[in-house]
């Protein structure tokens, strides 16, 4: 039967059950919803941790729920320099083209073998998606000008997307696929020449597990909480998270807790009202968000966030980081969650959300009505395959 499919192919650095992270499951989420229309394949490294790409899964071909899966071995870890790097590129106007192309090299995954097969092969696909502006495989797969490339960048403002060696990234692009309108306006005010290329907004369906949710972690048992979701870490605003929270449970006192959801890659500080599960199932994870107070994020850096779009679909408010356009998009379209800017504004939401009962039970009302009518697989694949043949 895939003899008579139209053969398409996604370019991302991780790929497989194992991988959490946003993009990449946003990346096999979407593979696998084309397979009843497409025969699709991945390319793909056989890295599953971004810090140090290191190979842990097997090079060679592979299939993963009806996707042809790819794997090439990454030739160098991440460089333990870049941070200094970075400093160079991100803040010193005379940096050189050089000094970008080795920030890419040593960001990784360099795996320049991916990118080498991609350009004899692409020809053989109808459509090339390359997954996320910001790594090695799409900053040095895309500027060679495929004429079949599509991208689905995942872009925000922040440090890196300002380098010059991203104009050639997104000019070569022959068409988009945004997760959000503020990041469709964000790109085309930061790269102007993309204006007229063409593009669908889709974003991501949200899938909750079939069948009843299982009860939440004891330690969380009787007790009001608010919920993070993702990596803990200082780039998403974890710092500021842990701090405002106990601003405000010092000066409030009102017996909330604060449950952390995901890998730690800075220090938690210990503290009795600050609960670590860890790593737990899709299945405890929405557990534990219908059962909270709200969710939030404290992240600057976003170009869709589907855990808030989980817990609107929950049917809880989310409480975000005002800094963040696409976050504060969400808040002001959906009426189903509040942003902040600062501390008071911080601890003023919370106490709202505690406070005014009917307007929560409105805002948990709203957040599901938004997210049925703008984040649901079938309209979003139908975009994608009238795209793919309107291009």
């Amino acid at each position: 039967m895939s003899g008579h499919k139209k053969k398409i192919a996604f370019v991302c650095q991780r790929y497989g059950l194992e991988v959490n992270g946003g993009a990449e499951l946003h990346c096999r989420q979407v593979a696998e919803r084309l397979v009843p229309y497409y025969d699709v394949t991945v390319y793909t490294t056989c890295a599953m941790d971004y810090m140090t790409w290191a190979n842990e899964y097997p090079p060679g071909e592979s299939e993963l729920n009806g996707v042809h899966v790819r794997r090439f071995r990454v030739a160098r870890g991440r460089d333990k320099n870049l941070l200094l790097l970075s400093e160079k590129v991100f803040f010193d106007p005379d940096h050189t083209d050089k000094e970008e192309k080795k920030w890419i090299d040593g960001q990784g995954p360099y795996c320049p073998k991916l990118v080498k097969t991609l350009e004899k092969e692409h020809l053989q696909y109808k459509r090339v998606i390359f997954m996320t502006y910001l790594y090695y495989l799409t900053a040095t797969g895309m500027p060679l000008g495929f004429e079949n490339a599509l991208m689905i960048p995942t872009v925000h403002d922040e440090y890196p997307v300002h380098m010059r060696c991203y104009n050639p990234v997104f000019e070569s692009c022959k068409g988009f696929i945004w997760n959000t309108e503020e990041e469709k306006r964000f790109a085309e005010k930061r790269f102007p020449k993309i204006r007229t290329t063409p593009g669908i907004m889709a974003g991501v369906g949200v899938d909750i597990p079939e069948g009843t949710l299982p009860e939440i972690p004891n330690v969380l048992k009787g007790k009001e909480y608010i919920v993070y979701v993702g990596r803990i870490d200082e780039s998403k605003g974890c710092g500021d998270l842990f701090a405002f929270f106990r601003k405000y449970r010092d000066e409030h006192g009102r017996g909330l807790k604060l449950a952390l959801i995901g890998k730690p890659v800075i220090d938690i500080p210990e503290d009795e009202d600050i609960i670590h599960l860890g790593f737990v199932s899709e299945e405890t994870k929405f557990a534990v968000i219908r059962d909270s107070l709200a969710l939030v994020l404290f992240s600057r850096f976003e170009s869709l966030s589907m855990v808030v779009l989980e817990s609107m679909m929950m049917r809880r408010p989310v409480l975000v980081n005002g800094y963040s356009e696409v976050l504060k998009g969400h808040c002001v379209r959906s009426n189903a969650g509040l942003y902040f800017n600062s501390y008071p504004e911080f601890a003023g939401a919370l106490n709202y959300l505690r406070d005014h009962p009917e307007a929560y039970a409105e805002m948990c009302e709203n957040g599901e009505k938004y997210v049925r009518q703008n984040y649901q697989w079938d309209v979003i694949i139908r975009k994608y395959r009238q795209f793919f043949g309107d291009l």
